[in-house]
């Protein structure tokens, strides 16, 4: 991936110029006074769709999840 650093007053009249340049896959940084403030790239789509109950079973809760907490947790003393 490419970069090109533009300082942000040259930006505000090339945005749309910019933003297809970013869907190409170019980087774009955007400066102020020399310094880069803002980073503008192109969001990648997600390639595969999440799969609900996939790890069933790889996680686990204890018994005493719904427990209080002791006061030791709350004032920071260490017992």
């Amino acid at each position: 991936m490419t970069t090109l650093t533009i300082d942000i007053r040259d930006a505000q009249s090339q945005l749309l110029q910019l933003f297809s340049l970013a869907r190409q896959g170019q980087e774009i940084v955007i400066a102020e006074n020399e310094v880069p403030v803002v980073r503008f790239v192109p969001v990648s789509n997600a390639t595969q769709r999440r799969t609900a109950g996939l790890h069933r079973g790889a996680m686990r809760m204890h018994d005493d999840f719904n427990d209080p907490l002791p006061d030791e947790f709350w004032l920071g003393n260490d017992a």
